[in-house]
Order: C-alpha cells, then sequence, then structure tokens
C-alpha cells in the first residue's frame, strides 16, 4: 500500500487539496484529514460532503456519509479530529466515537472519545498537529491513485518544489551493530520510495534493527517519500529498533522543518554522532 502525506498551514490550501483529490477520482475511503481546529474540522466536513456528492452525481446520502469526523485523543496533545469515512479503517480507530461534524452539532451528536494507542502514529500526529499543521494522508493501493495524489499533495501542501532528475540510489554498510543507508537521488512514489521500503524491510527480516538513513545525496522527496520515511520508522520501532536520519541536506532539511516533521525523526547532522546515539561505540566498517 501507497502512503502519501501532505502538511498545511493554512485551511485554503487543505481545502484546494481536498476539492482537487476528490474531482480526480481519488476514492473517499482513501483519504483522511487530521486536524485539531474542531471549527476547520466542522467547515471542511460540510464542504466535503458536498463536493463528494457532487463529483459523484448527487448520490443519495453521499453528503451525510463523508461529513463525518472521528474524534481521537492523542496521548500528550488532547483531541484532534480526523475527517473521512476512510478514517476508522485507515487510522486503525476502531471503537473511537464519531459523529456529524458539520456545525455545532458535531459536540451534541458525538460518543465519547476513546484514546489512540500511543505509538509511531500517534507520535507523528501529535509532533505536528501541535506545531499548528494539518495533515491530508492518503492510502492506496493503486499506484495511479497514489500518483494523482502525491502531484495534488506536492503542489498544494509544504513540500520541497525543486525536482531533480537523478534516480534514487542506495547502498548499505555496517559500522558495529548499526547498518547505514547511503542514499542519493530522489525519494519518490514508485521509484525511490519502493527502494527504501525494500531495503528497510529486508534489514528488519535479517534483524538489523539500527539503521541509520545517510541522506546526504538526497535532494527531492515527494509526499510519498515523506509517506515512506514515516512508515519506515514506524516499521523498524514496532520491530524493538531504532531509525535515526543522518545528514539531510538542506533541502530535506528545509521540507522536515516546515512540515515539523523534525520532531518526529531522530536527526543528526553527522554520522559519528548518530552512531554513538544508538548507545555503542563506532565500531569498524565492514
Amino acid at each position: 500500500m501507497e502512503t502519501a502525506i501532505g502538511v498545511f498551514d493554512s485551511r485554503d490550501r487543505a481545502e484546494e487539496a481536498l476539492k482537487e483529490l476528490l474531482k480526480r477520482n481519488v476514492p473517499l475511503e482513501s483519504i483522511v484529514f487530521l486536524t485539531t481546529s474542531e471549527t476547520e474540522a466542522a467547515s471542511l466536513a460540510k464542504e466535503f460532503g458536498a463536493w463528494a456528492g457532487g463529483f459523484a452525481g448527487g448520490a443519495a446520502g453521499m453528503t451525510g456519509a463523508v461529513a463525518v469526523a472521528t474524534l481521537m485523543v492523542i496521548p500528550g496533545l488532547g483531541q484532534a479530529l480526523a475527517l473521512g469515512i476512510g478514517a476508522t479503517a485507515l487510522l486503525g480507530l476502531a471503537g473511537v466515537g464519531a459523529g456529524s461534524a458539520a456545525g455545532k452539532a458535531a459536540a451534541a451528536d458525538r460518543s465519547v472519545p476513546q484514546p489512540i494507542p500511543d505509538n509511531e502514529d500517534a507520535a507523528l500526529f501529535r509532533k505536528v498537529l501541535k506545531a499548528g499543521r494539518s495533515l491530508i494522508i492518503v492510502r492506496t493501493d493503486w499506484h495511479e491513485v497514489a500518483s494523482v495524489a502525491c502531484s495534488i499533495l506536492d503542489r498544494t501542501g509544504i513540500s520541497i518544489q525543486e525536482h531533480t532528475n537523478l534516480r534514487m540510489q542506495a547502498s548499505t554498510r555496517e559500522v558495529g551493530e548499526v547498518t547505514v543507508v547511503d542514499i542519493s537521488g530522489r525519494i519518490t512514489l514508485g521509484e525511490g520510495n519502493v527502494m527504501l521500503r525494500d531495503i528497510v524491510q529486508e534489514l528488519v527480516e535479517k534483524r538489523k534493527t539500527k539503521i541509520a538513513l545517510n541522506l546526504a545525496g538526497v535532494d527531492h522527496i515527494d509526499s510519498a517519500g515523506i509517506g515512506e520515511l514515516v512508515r519506515s520508522h514506524t516499521a523498524v520501532r514496532r520491530a524493538g529498533g531504532q531509525l535515526k536520519i543522518v545528514n539531510p541536506g538542506k533541502k530535506v532539511q528545509e521540507v522536515l522543518k516546515m512540515t515539523s516533521l523534525n520532531a518526529v525523526f531522530d536527526i543528526h547532522q553527522d554520522e559519528a554522532s548518530a552512531i554513538k546515539s544508538f548507545g555503542q561505540s563506532s565500531g569498524a566498517k565492514a
């Protein structure tokens, strides 16, 4: 499954992205919008439903079905709202209270919210939302849908706008118990994100879960690349390991900072400090 993450610092840009995603036939069940603002959620829920009904030819019940905001309690943050009919399934929020998020009825109609697990997804949501950002997450099994979603989220959200023609290249080496993955080029949909996913998955399967991603040579990352970094971080942590980012270039640093993802990842400016942070000496390079 492909994951594209767009981070927004304004309601207008998020609205533009949501409307275009629906217009370009990205399935409703693949889209989730996250915010801590109930006013923003209520306003967008009403419009989200109207857009969806219009694009679906005015199907009966469509407006009400999508104008749903799932009320979450994120550990360390408090209440947040996830807009979209696929929120519960996509975010693993089974059992969380849900109700209409249209206007003042939202507070009255929702059942008592339940906290989501204090896992890696919760950490991502907490740190990005706490910085006043909102997120749009698109998860899909279809490459064509992911491609459309990425193009929209890259254009409307906070991202690196300059592109490179260099394809992603990667190699691994061992520094003591740490596996360093040297990456260059671009981490983008259908190319770099798949390569990164395969590398991390193979390392986890081999129980090599102390991983340092050296991004010194990466000069472009799109919304799918951001999604893959988050996925990799989560996968390694679930396996009981640690993933750290080493020496990100200026462009990558900018996008991590602008999206507040610099608070999610453990980032080091040089390899020596990253290796040391794993709790071991640098060892001998293999």
